[in-house]
């Protein structure tokens, strides 16, 4: 089972650019990511697995097109910004494009990671957020386990 993290604010400009503020991922350490050109997941000191991804249907490219500042800012230390704008272009080289854009905040920095969805207007181009039904703390112990070790 998969839940997906629920939207507290959306706001609509011009009913083009839509705005999502995550209240849930704000104050959630993250300690480890990975990354592929159509997922990123972030591992959180709570347990939880917390994905970015797009569900693959037939005739529609959604991928990762840029992270802009360094995603290792947003390791090992509260996150303060967590939001997602899109927009969506109709006029362009392609039938429908949608560009994602997730912002992320800590004290240490800011990073903004930008999605593109082409398709023929038929099938979605939306990017899912969704967090774990699974707690693995498992692996948590795991990782600070080796952290000390390191140090040592």
């Amino acid at each position: 089972m998969i839940l997906y993290i629920r939207k507290l604010f959306v706001y609509k400009i011009n009913n083009i650019i839509m705005i999502t503020i995550y209240n849930e991922i704000k104050g959630k350490i993250f300690y480890k990511y990975e990354k592929s050109d159509e997922r990123i997941d972030f591992y959180c000191s709570d347990g939880y697995t917390y994905s970015l991804y797009h569900q693959q249907d037939c005739c529609e490219n959604v991928t990762i097109d840029n992270i802009e500042g360094d995603i290792n800012d947003l390791m090992d230390s509260p996150i303060l910004q967590a939001e997602e704008s899109s927009n969506r272009d109709v006029s362009g080289s392609y039938e429908s494009a949608t560009w994602t854009f997730y912002k992320f905040a800590t004290s240490k920095g800011y990073v903004t990671i930008r999605w593109i969805g082409v398709s023929n207007g038929y099938y979605s181009e939306s990017v899912s957020f969704v967090k774990s039904d699974e707690c693995n703390l498992s692996e948590l112990r795991i990782n600070q386990i080796k952290k000390i070790d390191s140090k040592i």
